[in-house]
């Protein structure tokens, strides 16, 4: 039987976008230690500054770009950062977002827009961005951050459910209209994870929670796949134990 090795990645390029704190953070000091030159984006310098300074420290490469990914002027000057620091872009994860909860009938539309923009715009665009490059080179991975409110329908949290269900279905068509030029795309859909956001978020256990780097090994996993293999639709990862406790 022929041995079955993993991609290797060490050499390749990545931009991490939301990449400053959280599941974006975490994600990057995983490619970083893969020998993965990372461009971390979003929209706080302080925080990108702090990751790409830690991944430098550790012997790594990386680069701190602040972007807001839902405009596309901020998407273009991202995309040309980093081509012009490693010379194009094999790796996108599309991490960067935005909570954003109510009733759907009481939220404003500003609110609306605002959620829209960041976790479904801003991948497109970032998307939008790389691919031609992916296409010429017939290669590169798009990783999407979705979220567990992309399957199910939680009340409340419509505005964030709507967009990152549309976001797995951006993901399945970018994949479909690619495979066959070498570009493989994932989406993940994470439960509960502390991040700063959530951490201090009323009756939650934390010891039940998922954690950044519970993600990013998940992201590490697909992205080590040969390039034939492609995993199912959104991969679900959770908690086996219900971490909210009212």
């Amino acid at each position: 039987m022929k041995e079955v090795s993993e991609l290797e990645l060490n050499g390749q390029s990545a931009i991490v976008t939301g990449g400053g704190t959280g599941i974006g953070r975490g994600i990057a000091l995983a490619l970083a230690r893969a020998g993965v030159r990372v461009v971390v984006s979003g929209r706080r310098p302080g925080p990108l500054e702090a990751v790409a300074a830690e991944i430098r420290q550790q012997g790594g490469q990386a680069l701190a770009v602040p972007a807001d990914v839902s405009q596309e002027g901020d998407v273009q000057r991202l995309v040309e950062a980093a081509v012009a620091a490693y010379g194009g872009v094999d790796i996108l994860v599309n991490n960067a977002g935005v909570g954003g909860y109510g009733y759907l009938h009481e939220l404003p539309v500003a609110a609306w827009d605002e959620v829209m923009n960041a976790n479904l715009r801003g991948p497109f665009l970032m998307a939008r961005a790389v691919l031609p490059m992916m296409r010429a080179r017939q290669q590169g991975q798009i990783i999407n951050i979705s979220s567990e409110g992309g399957l199910e329908y939680y009340p409340r949290g419509g505005a964030y459910g709507v967009a990152k269900h549309a976001l797995n279905a951006l993901g399945e068509f970018i994949q479909r209209e690619n495979q066959e030029l070498g570009v493989r795309v994932n989406t993940i859909c994470p439960g509960m994870v502390v991040t700063p956001m959530s951490e201090n978020s009323p009756g939650l256990n934390q010891d039940k929670c998922l954690y950044p780097e519970d993600i990013a090994e998940l992201v590490m996993w697909l992205l080590r796949r040969r390039p034939n293999v492609k995993i199912g639709r959104p991969v679900l990862i959770q908690t086996m134990e219900n971490p909210w406790e009212f």
